[in-house]
């Protein structure tokens, strides 16, 4: 452990920040300061140069300097810019060993203050010196206090060398040249400037301190476990997502934190419940889970896969209706890995395209991952967890609803994911949902009592109609129209006409043309998405969760 985070306390039963991002950012923030420290000198001494040549020459009696002294004060100067130079030219490019940039950091405080403190000396009285190196050199190390990450006890030596330079310049110069009856003793003198300055060196590391510290309670917050939080990725209904970076690994995970308003007991229960159904899936195309568990803090979390994608809805609004080929390979995947759950005794119910993603590989394109399990039912559920599923509530999204799902939602089945999985391939071959309404109670009384229009009359072209079929199958109000299985679906679709192999170039190639923008394209508000929400049938009333 360096002594760069040797000393930060454990928080949600955190790990260190690696050595490696420590040393990363001491660089990268050295660099900003001597870059800074150069360019407002070079400032100082054009405006400087200015007022000099605005005011012309010295009259008989105002004192200046000569040729010699003019000399020295400009290399004293150039020492001060080529030591900035050097070490903003060192730090801006490659890695460096913690140790080097300490000691660069040390070097080039010290050459800096020093060659500010010399430079003043060659002034003329009138502008006091010492009150001028003062200023100069405290703003310098001040400005080093707020950018570069430093301990107080290291900042303090640092600053109290070139000011007790200046203590010792004051005594001297005053001994030597300016004592008169008039004017105190020397030591007099260098008490003064050591009163001015001593109050800067501890201003200094303070705030050095109160930086630093802020900046480690901070990296804390964001540290979780082994994993280091980064930026929120996502809000759902029970919780909210972070990229995050496991700290040895240097792996790319997702972590989901339960909101703190959600944090009774009854949701808390539900978010394990949650992890420990997720975790049983190990299907290729359901997102993998690999870590859960509650902080020092009590804050409830779960670990899962880094998804670099987009899901179903960001892609039809962007590029439209897929054709029945691609729509295809993406069901028989999400096909796939409702098969295996089923399998378990768990149903999805909040299949929609929000809450498929697809991504890449190496070798592969367009590859499903099925994700928040969220609002998952278990089958043989015992009767300790009608304390935790909703009993007699109807969950999901109403785009995407099952008749069942809606007259009778604690008898949904398997058949009910079917359903769903049915409205979203119409969405894709279609990009437009099977059923629309101005308010939810009409929509879903759609699905209970309206047949859904082909989908090639909606596109307004043909269709195969094999898919056609299937997919209007799977919409039937009568779950014993539906296909049997999820299994038996994914088979139905790759019976299909249009079910050629996965052609792995034209994927590759359009993941290459349109995959990186899409990816970078803003997602769609809250708002303006699809909402999870959850109906008390006992209470009628109604409560929405914003969709993850």
């Amino acid at each position: 452990m360096t002594p760069l985070h040797a000393r930060r306390g454990a928080f949600l039963g955190s790990a260190p920040r690696s050595a490696g991002e420590e040393r990363a950012f001491l660089q990268s923030r050295l660099s900003a300061f001597y870059r800074l420290a150069l360019t407002v000198r070079i400032i100082q001494l054009a405006l400087g140069a200015l007022v000099f040549a605005a005011a012309g020459a010295p009259k008989p009696n105002e004192p200046s300097m000569n040729v010699s002294d003019a000399v020295y004060l400009w290399v004293t100067d150039a020492v001060f810019l080529l030591a900035c130079f050097a070490v903003w030219r060192i730090t801006r490019r490659g890695e460096k060993a913690s140790a080097t940039l300490i000691g660069i950091d040390a070097v080039g405080t010290l050459i800096g203050s020093f060659a500010m403190f010399v430079g003043g000396c060659i002034l003329p009285h009138y502008f006091r010196p010492y009150f001028y190196q003062l200023i100069s050199v405290t703003l310098f190390l001040a400005l080093r206090a707020a950018m570069v990450p430093s301990s107080a006890r290291r900042t303090a030596i640092l600053g109290a060398a070139p000011v007790t330079g200046i203590v010792a310049y004051a005594y001297f110069f005053y001994a030597h040249h300016y004592v008169t009856e008039e004017l105190p003793r020397p030591e007099v003198y260098a008490g003064f400037v050591a009163s001015l300055g001593a109050p800067w060196v501890a201003v200094t590391a303070i705030m050095s301190h109160t930086l630093f510290g802020l900046r480690q309670k901070v990296l804390e917050v964001m540290q979780l476990g082994q994993y280091t939080l980064e930026e929120k990725i996502g809000e759902g209904g029970m919780g909210v997502v972070y990229r995050a970076t496991h700290s040895m690994l240097r792996r790319p995970a997702a972590i989901k934190l339960l909101l703190p308003d959600r944090a009774q007991p009854r949701d808390l229960a539900r978010f394990e419940r949650e992890v420990q159904q997720t975790s049983r899936l190990a299907h290729p195309n359901t997102i993998s889970i690999f870590d859960y568990g509650r902080s020092a803090e009590g804050v409830f979390y779960y670990v899962m896969e880094y998804l670099d994608g987009f899901d179903l809805e960001k892609l039809v609004n962007s590029e439209g209706p897929l054709a029945p080929g691609r729509a295809i390979h993406v069901l028989q995947q999400a096909s796939g890995a409702l098969a295996e759950a089923h399998a378990l005794g768990l149903i999805h119910r909040d299949i929609k395209p929000a809450n498929i993603v697809l991504t890449e590989r190496a070798d592969e394109s367009d590859v499903v991952k099925v994700l928040d399990f969220g609002l998952v039912k278990t089958l043989d559920r015992a009767k300790d967890d009608a304390a935790v599923t909703n009993v007699n509530t109807i969950t999901g999204t109403p785009m995407y609803l099952a008749p069942e799902a809606i007259t009778s939602p604690d008898a949904v089945d398997a058949r009910s994911d079917l359903y769903a999985l049915g409205a979203v391939g119409y969405y894709l071959l279609t990009g437009q949902h099977v059923f629309n309404g101005a308010t939810i109670v009409e929509v879903c009384s759609k699905h209970l009592l309206e047949t859904p229009t082909a989908p090639s009359q909606r596109l307004g072209r043909p269709l195969p109609r094999d898919v056609e079929e299937l997919l209007l199958a799977c919409l039937a109000k009568r779950r014993e129209d539906r296909p049997a299985t999820a299994q038996a679906m994914r088979a139905s679709l790759l019976a299909c006409a249009e079910a050629t192999p996965y052609d792995v170039d034209v994927g590759r190639a359009w993941w290459r043309e349109r995959g990186a923008a899409l990816r970078a394209r803003p997602t769609t508000m809250p708002s303006e998405r699809h909402e999870t929400m959850a109906i008390d049938l006992r209470g009628r009333a109604l409560s929405q969760a914003i969709s993850h």
